[in-house]
Parts: C-alpha cells; structure tokens; sequence
C-alpha cells in the first residue's frame, strides 16, 4: 500500500492541524521509498513466499474439495439413476411375471371348466346307459343272448339223455326247460369257457 501512502499521511497531518493550528494548510506529502535493509528484505520475501504458498495450498484445497463433491454428486445422480432404472426394470418384470400368472390362472380356469363339463357328460352318459340297461336287460333278453352266445360254440354233441352238466342253472335259465326232453348230451364250448363241459 505504499502507493497510498502520501494521501493517507497528508489527510493525517491535516486533521492534526485544522484541530490545533487552524491557518495551516497542508498542500501535499511526499514519503521517499525506504531502503529495507537486505536480510529484511529477504525475511519479508521469504515470508510473502510462504503466504503465497500457503494461499495456493488453500486454493488447491478448496478445488480439490469441490472437486470430490462435485464427483460425489456425480455418483450420487449416477447410482440414483441406476436405481430408478432398475426399479422401472424391476416393476416390468413384476408386471409381466402377473400377466403370466393371470394368463395361467385363466387357462387352469378353462381347463377346470372344460374337465368338469366333460366329467358331467359321462356321468349323464353313465347314467343314461344304466337306465337304458334297466329297462334293456329283461329275462326276455338275456335268455336270447345266452342262445346267441351258446349258438357260437364249435362242437355240440347230442345223445340220449342229460345227466349232470358243469353250469349253473341259473346261468342257463329256461333254455334248459325249452331244451327238456330232447336228446342233449354233451357241449363243448371251448371258443366261449375255453375249456369243455361234460355231463
């Protein structure tokens, strides 16, 4: 501030002399360079060198310092927008794993339905076929089933009289009265028993 020096010193001796001798005017000063002697001279340079030093290392400091916050806000926007892809990634999958799940749901659903009304046509179509079977299955019928049954086997051998056969009568019913008194001895019925039949 050596510069100013001059004005600082005249303003100074002004206040001093308008307060104690009023009719003095100082026109102007003039302070001449001070020579500084050499080993001051090198102290103040030495010690401005440090300040300058100091100062740079305190400058870098503060750029370092933002230059870490702003890699910090960096990485923080980065993983910010990492996480909110991933969250859209993730609300994607979750949708499209529902979607798959409703669609199955649907398809079980139709194959529930569909299993179900197939299931209820062969019961009705059972049950119609055990009432169909009530009223088909008479003495009537099952006496001409058992003549179209026994008309199918290979040898029949006749003789005088019929002692003792290995069939239930039941089984035989009233072909054996229509058959009484006509010369039956011997059946062999190995297409339908698979074995022969003797009296």
């Amino acid at each position: 501030m050596f510069d100013q020096i001059d004005e600082t010193m005249k303003d100074a001796l002004q206040a001093d002399c308008t307060r104690y001798a009023p009719s003095i005017e100082i026109i102007s000063v003039r302070v001449t360079k001070p020579r500084i002697p050499e080993r001051v001279r090198r102290n103040f340079e030495q010690m401005e060198e440090e300040r300058t030093k100091v100062l740079v290392a305190v400058k870098r400091q503060r750029v370092a310092e933002k230059e870490a916050e702003t890699q910090k806000k960096i990485a923080i926007t980065k993983a910010e927008k990492n996480a909110y892809v991933s969250k859209i990634v993730m609300e994607q999958k979750l949708m499209e794993k529902d979607s798959l799940r409703m669609q199955k749901e649907i398809e079980n659903a139709m194959y529930i339905a569909r299993e179900k009304s197939l299931a209820d046509a062969k019961y009705y179509q059972t049950m119609k076929e055990a009432e169909a079977n009530k009223l088909k299955l008479t003495p009537q019928f099952l006496e001409l089933k058992f003549i179209k049954a026994i008309s199918y086997i290979t040898k029949m051998f006749f003789g005088n009289k019929i002692s003792n056969m290995l069939m239930d009568q039941r089984l035989l019913g009233n072909f054996l009265r229509h058959l009484k008194g006509r010369n039956v001895s011997y059946i062999s019925c190995a297409k339908d028993c698979g074995k022969n039949v003797s009296t």
